[in-house]
């Protein structure tokens, strides 16, 4: 078994929705370890593979299923040029996931500095823009000469970003509301002309479905979408609190615990 911990802002907690043959999950918006492991095909979270991964780059496969019904219903495609706003682990795979799909450009946007910059060097966004020094909106719309981006994934616990999403978005363009907002705090304020002139598409995306896991397994176990150095701690199960300090601070983005 290996407990994994992520970062606050990234989804977190896993459960089946076996009457729906989804899976879904929660934000409990803040750091936590859960157990990951591989499952039946029955509980619908997860898929058998004709290759399988190595163990440990299976815990990327809830959120890289995830991050494929987000990005098939946001519709990233070849040509786009795709804004993901977060540098955790779920925006880092969403970054890796639009390169797959054929995305021309992918942008990365994260609030700090350090983390941003511990992220782009992994995954190598074409921009990184640090939202914390300058007006991500401008950037963007200065990136793309105008015009804004084709997709905007917002994969962060941000109503600010959100917001901001649909400032940066070019006509037709697709938002996805990826990460949910915090309960006490869940409204933002939209232009609705701007949603009206620009014919804008607005979509959650939540959860995913046996199908997606078993594409992300394919995914992961052919290489198409590399995971493994995105795993930048790994510790004993003696270092368990060590791993929740970590991931408290910011310091990594994917932290293992492996007896």
């Amino acid at each position: 078994m290996i407990l994994t911990a992520r970062r606050g802002g990234d989804r977190c907690r896993t459960v089946t929705a076996e009457s729906r043959g989804k899976t879904v999950h929660d934000d409990p918006g803040s750091g936590s370890a859960v157990p990951t492991r591989r499952q039946d095909n029955a509980t619908g979270t997860a898929t058998s593979s004709p290759t399988a991964p190595a163990s440990a780059t299976v815990v990327f496969a809830e959120p890289m299923a995830c991050a494929i019904n987000g990005q098939n219903l946001a519709r990233v495609g070849e040509g786009d040029d795709v804004v993901v706003v977060g540098s955790g682990p779920i925006g880092c795979l969403h970054v890796r996931l639009a390169r797959a799909r054929g995305a021309t450009r992918v942008f990365l946007v994260e609030l700090n500095r350090e983390r941003l910059d511990q992220a782009a060097g992994l995954v190598s966004p074409d921009a990184a823009i640090c939202a914390g020094e300058t007006d991500p909106v401008d950037a963007v719309l200065k990136l793309t000469d105008g015009r804004g981006a084709d997709v905007i994934i917002t994969a962060a616990a941000s109503g600010e970003a959100q917001e901001q999403a649909i400032q940066m978005a070019a006509r037709q363009a697709r938002i996805s509301f990826f990460g949910g907002l915090p309960k006490d705090n869940p409204i933002i304020s939209v232009d609705s002309n701007l949603v009206h002139y620009r014919e804008l598409t607005l979509v959650g995306a939540n959860g995913s479905s046996p199908a997606h896991n078993k594409e992300a397994l394919g995914l992961i176990a052919s290489g198409a979408v590399p995971v493994d150095d995105l795993i930048t701690h790994r510790l004993p199960l003696d270092k368990t609190l060590d791993a929740f300090d970590i991931v408290a601070k910011g310091q990594g983005i994917k932290v293992t615990i492996e007896p």
